[in-house]
């Protein structure tokens, strides 16, 4: 619908859905003027320029639906891990060159096993550029605000040992401590509830209408959007650290080739140890599957 492709190509393992949902889509695709879509296998993925995999069991499917478990989505690493060891080389011999978007849950470690698969890093994963939003949407509704006017972000893993960055967090440009003071909000309480909503925003989705599909949607819509356009827009998204030695969301110049630069921002000492823990936990992810 953003007309930002030029042909969109549906797989599927099973073709006759791939086809049902390339029909379906493609009834729309006349409002679009530039995006025609089709279904496909694997080898009509040649000259892609984005390939984005959703292939996996989601959280309803995999049992990662309680608040109260801490590996969160890393419950479906293991089994979607497998499914990854399937799809990603038939993926790389069809499109070598394209950049690989990794929207599966867990999308950081899968993203890390992709990369090892491909051979390449033009690799990604959604990491908590959704989560971000969230995050805006949330502060926004306290301040009453419109959420365009928030800088918020969410950063390390998209899932339960995320970090909130509330020290950069602002409404234009006043510092979001100055904003709660102004609002007459208590700092402790309101940052509590906004971490909560956030964090477990997928299960109260999921407790809705089964699975989050709408907001991940229009993510991807917009990573494809700053890949396809070679935008370089910054965005907290998920990336090889080389330094770190694992795949998480800190502000990212993203274009044509995949991540061109990471940023590193300052973080108070709270986000600093919890980043830290973040890491370790995404580097305990990753070793289940190597």
């Amino acid at each position: 619908m953003r007309g930002c492709a030029g042909e969109l190509v549906i797989v599927n393992r099973s073709r006759d859905k791939a086809k049902g949902m390339a029909t379906d889509m493609g009834y729309g695709a006349p409002l679009s003027s530039t995006t025609g879509v089709t279904d496909g296998d694997y080898s009509d993925l040649a000259g892609a320029a984005l390939v984005m995999i959703t292939v996996g069991v989601n959280e309803k499917t995999g049992g990662a639906t309680d608040r109260k478990d801490p590996l969160g989505r890393l419950r479906l690493l293991d089994k979607n891990a497998e499914v990854y060891r399937e799809v990603i080389p038939l993926i790389s011999a069809a499109a070598p060159d394209a950049v690989l978007l990794v929207v599966t849950d867990p999308p950081d470690p899968l993203a890390y096993l992709t990369r090892e698969l491909a051979g390449h890093d033009r690799v990604l994963s959604t990491g908590t550029l959704l989560d971000s939003l969230r995050f805006r949407l949330h502060l926004a509704r306290k301040l009453k605000v419109a959420p365009a006017d928030m800088e918020a972000q969410v950063l390390g893993e998209h899932g339960t040992s995320q970090i909130f960055h509330w020290s950069a967090a602002r409404v234009a440009s006043l510092p979001i401590a100055d904003a709660l003071e102004q609002s007459g909000l208590h700092d402790d309480d309101f940052r509590t509830e906004i971490e909560s909503d956030v964090r477990y925003a997928n299960i109260t989705i999921i407790e809705g209408i089964g699975a989050s599909q709408y907001g991940i949607g229009m993510v991807c819509a917009r990573i494809a959007e700053i890949v396809l356009r070679d935008e370089r827009a910054v965005v907290p998204i998920g990336v090889y650290n080389s330094n770190l030695r694992v795949t998480l969301s800190l502000p990212s110049v993203v274009g044509r080739n995949g991540c061109l630069q990471v940023l590193n921002p300052p973080l108070s000492n709270d986000e600093r140890i919890g980043l830290e823990k973040c890491v370790e936990t995404l580097r305990k992810a990753q070793e289940r599957i190597r």
